[in-house]
């Protein structure tokens, strides 16, 4: 393998190089995910995480086999350096683009690939797969990915460009239909824009989105957003 690798970890496991895509064994895949979510780790910590039931000998022989095996496939993409594992820095690892993406967007700009964030939704990490490092890791990045469109949508908000935070805030409404903010951000949207109808059907879809999903209604701070419109005789009583 030569040249710039490419390591996709968001709907589903892939890795492609200049030569094509290389197929890489489950087995080997979990190293190689590992890896590429923790950026680096000591061997004992990856035989722990890797290989939990094995003994420590027999889960260093599997490592060692494991990097042995990826070079065998012409995927030499670990660089272990004594005790210390990590992935080559010519591979790239599509996580670390949304990682990015976020601290761009925290820092109150927008992220170069703001277009795809919107249009493609939220992203699962290694969808099928169980393990606890991987279902928390999937956690962190939902969340991430959740506070970033909803950074954008307020930003947006601030700036006066309404429709890119419609855009921003509906990606978000998508990934996760019963989180308020969101819901709350578009009420707000809607309310800057004039357009007080359509901030009331917000409110009353989403208190009975609530209602039957949770049994709850929509939260105190969301309420005083339409009774303050309310107040200044924007809109009717939002009962």
């Amino acid at each position: 393998m030569t040249g710039e690798a490419r390591l996709s970890l968001l709907d589903g496991f892939a890795l492609a190089c200049a030569e094509g895509t290389v197929d890489v064994p489950r087995t080997l895949q979990r190293l190689l995910a590992f890896l590429g979510l923790r950026g680096r780790a000591s061997r004992a910590h990856a035989i722990g995480v890797l290989w939990p039931e094995s003994d420590e000998q027999r889960a260093l022989g599997s490592l060692r086999t494991a990097l042995w095996r990826l070079h065998q496939l012409g995927a030499p993409v670990v660089a272990a350096q004594g005790e210390t594992l990590r992935l080559h820095d010519w591979v790239r690892v599509d996580v670390d683009d949304l990682v990015l993406s976020a601290k761009t967007a925290a820092v109150g700009d927008e992220p170069p690939d703001v277009l795809d964030l919107r249009m493609g939704g939220l992203r699962e990490l290694l969808p099928g797969w169980f393990d606890d490092w991987v279902l928390i890791e999937r956690e962190r990045l939902r969340q991430l990915y959740l506070h970033t469109m909803e950074r954008l949508a307020a930003n947006e908000l601030r700036q006066g460009k309404y429709g890119e935070a419609v855009e921003s805030t509906l990606a978000a409404m998508r990934a996760e239909p019963l989180r308020e903010t969101p819901h709350r951000l578009l009420l707000e949207i809607h309310l800057a824009e004039g357009n007080y109808s359509e901030a009331l059907n917000t409110y009353h879809s989403y208190r009975v989105l609530l209602r039957r999903e949770l049994g709850v209604g929509p939260s105190p701070e969301m309420q005083r957003l339409l009774h303050e419109a309310d107040r200044a005789d924007y809109l009717p009583s939002a009962g």
